[in-house]
């Protein structure tokens, strides 16, 4: 079973949307389980302080590393790795969520306030990860999106293995457009291919179209294709 841990200041966060769909049925097949850790239970003084001032002045709070890391040392075993969510992290893409989806556990650290003390990130088995280069007001939003690219790629979670197969990024390149019924909708037809009954002709089409949509629209991505093929 693959074990998700959130270490959060917000518990009332989670599950959120996880224990509904197909991460609810998953989560009944045994595929995959939640636990969510309050960081505040963690803390040693009787206001239950989680941050403080920064050395050296700044706006805001940081998160202490002493209470962080005790909500840790006494969650996961001894080295475990954990993902805290910040704009300063890798950017999490495909290739990553598969890793991490080949792993046994998902550790999520949520950070709040102007971020943690930089010692719990060098003390303990921490990768930093972004979603993207803007600004949240918290990791418990950010962690939605890396649990949705990675419990998706769990075996058993979709019905279709082949639906990640044929998804944007799988091979690098964003997928092509799709279509279903009605054949003709406010006067625009299906392209003709798609009805040919064509597998080799429908093929070649949808790679045309992801090569061009890719090209235009994500010319990294493109260049990224092209070194590789």
């Amino acid at each position: 079973m693959f074990k998700v841990k959130i270490f959060t200041l917000y518990p009332e966060f989670f599950p959120g949307p996880f224990d509904k769909g197909i991460y609810g049925k998953a989560i009944e097949k045994k595929i995959w389980d939640m636990s969510v850790i309050n960081i505040r239970d963690y803390t040693e003084d009787k206001h239950k302080t989680v941050d403080d001032t920064p050395y050296g002045g700044g706006s805001g709070m940081l998160m202490r590393a002493d209470v962080i890391a005790n909500s840790l040392d006494k969650n996961l075993e001894s080295n475990e790795k954990v993902y805290y969510l910040s704009p300063r992290g890798k950017l999490l893409n495909q290739d990553i969520s598969k890793k991490i989806s080949n792993e046994k556990c998902l550790n999520i650290l949520c950070g709040h306030f102007e971020g943690v003390d930089q010692r719990v990130l060098d003390n303990r088995n921490i990768e930093e990860i972004s979603i993207g280069d803007y600004i949240i007001s918290g990791g418990e939003t950010a962690s939605y999106i890396v649990l949705d690219s990675v419990l998706r790629l769990l075996s058993g979670v979709l019905g279709n293995k082949n639906s990640i197969v044929d998804e944007s990024f799988q091979d690098g390149l964003l997928e092509y457009p799709q279509y279903t019924k009605p054949q003709i909708w406010e006067k625009n037809k299906v392209p003709e291919v798609l009805l040919s009954g064509d597998h080799a002709k429908i093929k070649g089409w949808r790679l045309s179209q992801s090569e061009a949509i890719t090209r235009d629209r994500r010319p990294d991505l493109w260049h990224k294709h092209n070194k590789k093929n």
